[in-house]
C-alpha cells in the first residue's frame, strides 16, 4: 500500500533540523546542515560555499528547516512548490541539483525568490516586488495548492521582472532599495490586497535608468544594512529612513561611486543577528552584524568583504539569532 504524500506526516519521518539552502544563478539548488558554516571576522576572505560551473554563481541563500515547504517565485511572475526534504542534501563543495529536475519551470524562466513556508508563522499575505518598482499583495490562501507546472503569482508589464517576494501578516513595514542607492520605507497597509493575476501598484517612483534591487520587511527597532556590489556596506539607524507613503521617489541609502559599485542589497537587521554575503564566484563570508560599522545614511560605508578582481557581491542573507 502506498500512502499519499499528504498522508505521511513529515514530522514523523524526518528529523527537524536547520538547514542552509543555496541556489545558483543557473538554477542549481542544494541543502546542507546550518552548522557547516562558522562565523568569520568582517573583511576576511570567505569560504567556498558551492562548487559552480565557471560562469555560475550563488544567488540565493537562506535558512529553513527540514519540515518546511518552499515556494519558488520566478522572474516571469509564476510560483512553484516543493518540500525542503525533496532537495538532495550534499556536502559544501557539491554543485547541487538542477532546479529544473525538481520543479517544471519554463524556458527562460529563473527563480528569483525562494520562500520557506513555515507552519508556525502568522502569515496572511504574499508581497511581491518587481524590477520596475511595482508591488503587489495577495492572500496566502491563493498559494495553498500549487500545480506541478506552477501558477501565476503576478501579471507583469513588458520587460519587467519579479525580483523579490516576502510573506507578511498584513501589519508590516516594507523597505525597497534601488541600484542607484535610493530607498523607500512605507507601511504595507498602503497596498490593498489583489488577486493572483492582478498587476499591482507603484512602490517607488524610479529615477532614470534606475531599478529595484531588493525589498525587505522592516523589523521594529531594527537597523538598515546596505551592501554594494564591490563589497562596501554599513548599518544605519532605522529612524534615518523616515516612513514615507508608497510611490514616492525615496531617499539616499548610500553614497555610491565607481569604487563602491551599485547597491545590491538592503536589509533590516538586529545587532545580535549574523549576516552572510555571497559573491559571484561562490565565496561566502559570515559575520556578526554588531561588527559592521554604524554610519549615517548619506555615507559610503566600509569594506565588508574583500573581493578578487572581477568578482562582485550578488546576494546577502540575514541569520536571525534564535536565543
Amino acid at each position: 500500500i502506498v500512502a499519499k504524500e499528504e498522508e505521511l506526516d513529515l514530522e514523523d519521518l524526518v528529523q527537524l533540523e536547520d538547514v542552509v539552502v543555496t541556489m545558483t544563478h543557473y538554477g542549481y539548488i542544494k541543502r546542507m546542515p546550518l552548522d557547516t558554516y562558522k562565523a568569520q571576522k568582517r573583511g576576511g576572505k570567505g569560504i567556498l560555499g558551492i562548487s559552480t560551473r565557471e560562469d555560475d554563481f550563488v544567488r540565493d541563500i537562506f535558512i529553513t528547516t527540514t519540515h518546511d515547504r518552499l515556494l519558488f517565485f520566478t522572474n516571469k511572475g509564476k510560483v512553484y512548490s516543493l518540500r525542503t526534504i525533496d532537495i538532495p542534501e550534499t556536502g559544501r563543495q557539491a554543485k547541487g541539483t538542477a532546479i529544473v529536475n525538481l520543479i517544471q519551470i519554463g524556458q527562460g524562466e529563473k527563480v528569483t525568490a525562494v520562500i520557506p513556508l513555515k507552519k508556525s508563522q502568522d502569515i496572511k499575505y504574499v508581497v511581491m516586488c518587481t524590477k520596475k518598482g511595482i508591488i503587489k499583495k495577495t492572500s496566502i490562501e491563493e498559494f495553498k495548492s500549487i500545480k506541478r507546472n506552477g501558477i501565476i503569482a503576478i501579471t507583469l508589464e513588458e520587460n519587467d521582472e519579479l525580483i523579490n517576494t516576502k510573506l507578511t501578516n498584513g501589519e508590516r513595514e516594507i523597505i525597497i532599495g534601488t541600484a542607484k542607492g535610493y530607498a523607500i520605507r512605507f507601511n504595507e497597509k498602503d497596498i490593498r490586497p489583489m488577486g493572483r493575476v492582478a498587476k499591482g501598484v507603484i512602490a517607488i517612483s524610479l529615477r532614470e535608468d534606475d531599478e529595484v534591487v531588493e525589498m525587505d520587511l522592516v523589523h521594529p527597532g531594527s537597523e538598515i544594512l546596505v551592501v554594494t556590489e564591490k563589497g562596501f556596506g554599513k548599518r544605519t539607524d532605522l529612524e534615518e529612513y523616515r516612513l514615507q507613503t508608497r510611490a514616492g521617489k525615496g531617499i539616499i541609502a548610500i553614497r555610491l561611486s565607481e569604487k563602491t559599485g551599485k547597491l545590491v542589497s538592503i536589509r533590516s537587521v538586529n545587532p545580535e543577528d549574523e549576516f552572510m554575503i555571497i559573491s559571484a564566484n561562490g565565496i561566502l563570508i559570515r559575520m556578526k552584524v554588531s561588527e559592521i560599522s554604524k554610519m549615517h545614511r548619506d555615507t559610503r560605508g566600509v569594506t565588508l568583504m574583500k573581493l578578487d578582481d572581477g568578482d562582485r557581491v550578488v546576494s546577502t542573507a540575514r541569520i536571525e539569532n534564535e536565543e
